[in-house]
């Protein structure tokens, strides 16, 4: 039988700490969402000013970068480039701000973020991640 990394409750909590200070110092109003490897839902934030439909993109984003196993911006480079059929990919998430959580060589969740410019986004996740 094999064995993983997963994500504790107090890993996700160091991400989000982490996170919300990144957004905080640039004075970003996002949410932002952290899942496990599977695409579930750990964590939810939105912070004071993020616009509401953030709340709903974090999560997709986050989503897609987990089971997809790479940053969702790859989707939305694939599609500008013309691949317009991967739209009907069973994915939601598919802008830049999703970015997945790799602890030795393992996917074991992603961050997604919502609210600001897509690389503002993906800055926010990767100042998550770092806290791990």
């Amino acid at each position: 039988m094999k064995t993983k990394p997963m994500l504790t409750l107090e890993d996700t909590r160091r991400m989000a700490a982490a996170a919300e200070a990144e957004a905080l110092a640039n004075h970003w109003p996002v949410s932002f969402a952290i899942v496990d490897d599977g695409g579930h839902l750990l964590w939810l934030q939105r912070l004071d000013g993020a616009p509401p439909v953030s709340a709903q993109i974090a999560p997709a984003k986050a989503q897609t970068a987990a089971i997809g196993r790479r940053e969702s911006k790859v989707y939305e480079d694939m599609i500008n480039a013309g691949r317009h059929s991967f739209l009907s990919a069973p994915l939601q998430g598919m802008l830049e701000g999703g970015v997945p959580i790799v602890v030795e060589g393992q996917v074991v969740g992603a961050i997604g973020v919502s609210g600001v410019k897509s690389n503002e986004d993906a800055q926010i996740a990767r100042a998550g991640i770092a806290a791990l």
